[in-house]
């Protein structure tokens, strides 16, 4: 029988810098996250939601400083480990003929509530109407830590990426705060 009750809500701002294989320190923006998941995600064996970003973002990242994103949240639980996928849709906000697909996927490890270990996969295939040529798609793969708590969570992974349009090797770290 489907819940009565309202969808789990979680607001919350992103800080994403990053280390490049060259050495360079960067980052790559600002995001604003709204997130709508199934009640009782946490402890269902099937979980689904949907999540909307908001990024203002550094000009060697994104062409626009502005872009969004629609995150649907698909997800299984077997145990401690929960298979994740994300087929995702960006936007620069230049039109419909704007829209970017780039799924993501993220198999991880619950250690306890708090800590998790997981491989998360990056896809970008380009526009929806057209994708982009094998050497303009970007494909990278991360081993992640996480750390949640009640309100902050940290994000911290090594990436290599196997397209040529991908960086070879990246550290990514998500700050993020609930509110």
């Amino acid at each position: 029988m489907p819940s009565t009750e309202p969808p789990v809500t979680r607001y919350d701002a992103r800080f994403g810098p990053r280390w490049t294989g060259s050495g360079r320190f960067l980052i790559d923006g600002a995001k604003l996250r709204a997130e709508f998941v199934v009640p009782h995600a946490q402890n269902g064996s099937f979980f689904y939601g949907v999540n909307f970003e908001f990024s203002y973002n550094a000009r060697y990242w994104e062409p626009t400083r502005y872009s969004a994103e629609i995150r649907p949240i698909i997800g299984g639980r077997v145990g401690p480990v929960d298979l994740i996928i994300n087929p995702i849709l960006d936007t620069s906000f230049q039109g419909p003929g704007s829209l970017d697909f780039a799924p993501a996927a993220r198999v991880a490890y619950n250690f306890s509530e708090t800590w998790a270990a997981a491989l998360e996969h990056y896809a970008s295939y380009g526009r929806l109407s057209h994708f982009d040529p094998l050497n303009r798609q970007q494909q990278t793969l991360f081993a992640v830590l996480d750390y949640k708590s009640d309100s902050v969570s940290v994000e911290f992974g090594i990436g290599h990426g196997f397209m040529a349009a991908s960086d070879a090797l990246v550290l990514k770290m998500i700050l993020s705060r609930d509110f």
